[in-house]
């Protein structure tokens, strides 16, 4: 025997690093000739068959867990072969995983190693690939202070031990070659931490999972997709075109009532591209879509960060439906989920014995809010890691943007900690400074790459320059949620009519720092589930047909007001449900005419924001903003002037939030005859009707500090949008 039994135990147990330099074909320095070693664990023979000469050779078990071995004093050159195993019930050919060079060095992963690399995912994980005219597929993995690190999979019967992988020195990767596996096959790694617990992981880097129990990663083709659909988008900077965009949830949007489940990605690309078309959105954001175990998490603990959720087909599905959005000239934003992680056993907590990819201290490891795990954004593996993820989101789908997630908890160390649960950085403040600088690169990388890409921050806080480059100091989002007024504004219509005045300044207080960032006017999923109820409900009314008035003011304001817009799905139809994650919106609400009303009320403020020649341009031009009425607290009214670049693009927006109806004389900045372009009202939109005329001839006298004056009426709980007539 060539090898001792230490020497073979530890190639079988993978304590080795480097199975190569014992298993396959090796010349040997002290004798002449070659040696060939098998590890086929349950073999009872194996074989050594010469590919050129066409001569088998019998080989010697060394030890029955299954490792073979045979001396070849002739041979002077390594040569082609394969193996022939026999086993108590069966026979196979197989090409040997340990007769191959790496196929990724260590200079290929430097940038990886460094941070810098942004498709890490086409050099780890699994790469369908040929070598030396061989099909098979290499395998990669980071686990720097693993023990050992075995693969296991269909392409050997889900065996724990006999494929250990070779280290890649410094990159702390193991790479092995498995000649014969293929494209659609599930696989795992066995790593045996440096804590010595053994554990089964998932692939960082899958493409594609099982379901859970299993979450298995499954071969897929890895190569970067060009972006199919070239859209009009991608020409237009998308900080002064209109942007308006449809939240959802791709579970519970429509489900397939005679199989009582959720539309597939296939079912709903028949179905959403139209409605959005219909209803004038320019995009779409989907909850995030990358893979995840926990349903009710709604997939914001996520498990694969470069895979779509098997919940509604395949990879290839979701990029079917992504097309079929992009056809219709809508662009798809995706949720993305870079503040933290589930603790899941089978993902990425613990991932080599040590908190590989979250920090070891829980004051700065685990989200003190949500029992989950936080990235460590110094090490420069993870910020490959997260931004490769944006990166193949973008090449392999051809998606518009991203809205990042809880981006709040990721700036500040004491995010929902109590003092003596956080640590101070470098400076002894409470700014992650590590977080702030992945995000700059993060936003400098998406941009860099595709340059039309949009990327939007849920920043709850006053953080500054959010959406000012990082050349200047900024974070460099293109747009921030404006979670403020959207909290304000609910506020002010959740208060009873008889005291909205005493929160009057909830309407006005955003005009204070509106455009300080470029924000979007948002109400989101967040503000109508978990008892919070729904945006119709919201209303602070005792009458059914009150809320629904209120509703469409409500919808008309947040339309009207500087900034990009975001509704979640149901609120355009007057849901009265919360949203359940469990169930479809209420679409049987469209048989009564109120609902339907809503419904064409947000499709036409969609056409007069996509269509207007400045609507879009002002949102975030303050010298375009200007107030008519912002005091009048009493009265329950606001109003103000959007201006264009022209005069005839200038609009006067009134609100009347009041409930009785009101005749009075509004300031207007320009002589002329002006005509309601939208009001609330309308019967069309469910509304009574009861504003009266809608065309008005100004008079010259200053109202509102602005020199002429119109008079029209306008009715409770309703808003009337005005433009200069042709």
């Amino acid at each position: 025997m060539i090898i001792n039994f230490e020497e073979m135990n530890a190639c079988r147990n993978g304590l080795t690093g480097n199975p190569h330099q014992w298993l396959g074909m090796n010349k040997l320095e002290a004798k002449k000739g070659l040696v060939v070693r098998a590890w086929d664990p349950g073999a009872l023979e194996v074989n050594l068959f010469d590919l050129k000469t066409k001569t088998e050779t019998s080989m010697e078990m060394l030890h029955q867990s299954g490792f073979f071995e045979v001396f070849l004093p002739r041979a002077k050159e390594p040569f082609p072969y394969e193996f022939r195993s026999f086993y108590k019930d069966g026979y196979r050919e197989w090409k040997d995983p340990y007769s191959f060079a790496p196929t990724v060095s260590i200079l290929d992963l430097k940038s990886f190693n460094e941070g810098w690399e942004r498709r890490p995912h086409l050099k780890l994980g699994s790469s369908p690939s040929k070598l030396g005219g061989i099909e098979g597929v290499s395998f990669v993995v980071w686990a720097p202070a693993a023990l050992s690190v075995h693969l296991m999979g269909d392409f050997n019967g889900w065996n724990r031990r006999s494929l250990p992988m070779r280290s890649l020195g410094q990159t702390g990767c193991r790479e092995l070659f498995v000649p014969g596996a293929r494209v659609g096959q599930k696989y795992k790694f066995l790593i045996l931490g440096v804590d010595g617990v053994l554990r089964e992981k998932t692939d960082p880097f899958g493409y594609r999972f099982e379901p859970p129990t299993g979450n298995a990663a499954i071969i897929q083709d890895r190569f970067i997709e060009k972006r199919l659909l070239s859209s009009s988008l991608e020409k237009k900077n998308p900080r002064n075109s209109p942007l308006s965009i449809y939240e959802m949830h791709l579970g519970s949007w429509k489900r397939n009532q005679s199989k009582s489940l959720p539309l597939s990605y296939l079912e709903l690309a028949d179905f959403l591209p139209s409605y959005l078309e219909e209803m004038g959105f320019s995009h779409v954001e989907f909850l995030p879509p990358s893979e995840y175990p926990y349903g009710a998490s709604w997939g914001y603990q996520v498990t694969g960060y470069y895979a779509p959720t098997f919940r509604y087909g395949s990879p290839e599905d979701f990029l079917a439906l992504v097309q079929a959005i992009k056809e219709k000239g809508i662009g798809v934003i995706i949720d993305w989920v870079p503040a933290h992680f589930p603790a899941d056993e089978f993902s990425l907590s613990k991932f080599d014995g040590t908190s590989l990819f979250e920090h070891e201290d829980p004051r700065q490891g685990r989200h003190a809010e949500w029992n989950t795990l936080c990235f460590n954004y110094g090490r420069a593996e993870v910020r490959s890691f997260l931004i490769g993820s944006a990166i193949c989101w973008l090449d392999r789908f051809g998606i518009d943007g991203f809205r990042v997630d809880a981006v709040a908890s990721m700036l500040y160390l004491d995010y929902g900690r109590r003092d003596g649960e956080w640590i101070p950085n470098c400076e002894g403040s409470n700014e992650n400074l590590e977080a702030v600088d992945f995000i700059r690169q993060f936003n400098q990388a998406i941009h860099e790459e595709y340059p039309n890409v949009i990327s939007i921050a849920e920043e709850s806080t006053a953080f500054p320059q959010v959406t000012q480059p990082p050349s200047v100091g900024g974070l460099g989002f293109d747009f921030k949620w404006n979670m403020g007024w959207m909290h304000d504004v609910l506020n002010y219509f959740g208060t009873p009519p008889n005291h909205r005045n005493l929160s009057h300044s909830n309407l006005t207080f955003g005009a204070m720092y509106q455009f300080s960032e470029n924000f979007v006017q948002v109400f989101s999923h967040d503000e109508v589930v978990h008892g919070k109820g729904s945006l119709a409900n919201k209303m602070n009314l005792s009458r059914d047909l009150d809320k629904l008035a209120n509703l469409r003011s409500l919808l008309a304001l947040q339309w009207t007001w500087p900034g990009k817009k975001t509704l979640f799905m149901g609120c355009e139809l007057g849901q009265w449900n919360e949203w359940d994650c469990e169930t479809e919106v209420d679409w049987d609400l469209l048989a009564h005419h109120r609902h339907k009303g809503i419904k064409k009320l947000v499709s036409d403020l969609n056409d007069l924001y996509n269509s207007h020649p400045t609507w879009a341009c002002t949102d975030h031009d303050p010298s375009k903003f200007r107030w008519l009425d912002c005091i009048d607290a009493d009265g329950k009214t606001l109003s103000f002037i959007k201006y264009g670049k022209f005069t005839r693009d200038t609009l006067v927006v009134a609100c009347n939030f009041s409930d009785q109806l009101l005749h009075r004389e509004w300031g207007c900045p320009h002589e002329g005859q002006w005509e309601v372009i939208l009001d609330t009202d309308s019967i069309e939109y469910g509304g009574e009707g009861a504003s009266g005329a809608t065309e008005f001839l100004s008079f010259r006298e200053q109202l509102n500090d602005v020199p002429y004056g119109i008079a029209f009426s306008i009715n409770r709980w309703s808003v009337r949008i005005l433009s200069l007539k042709d």
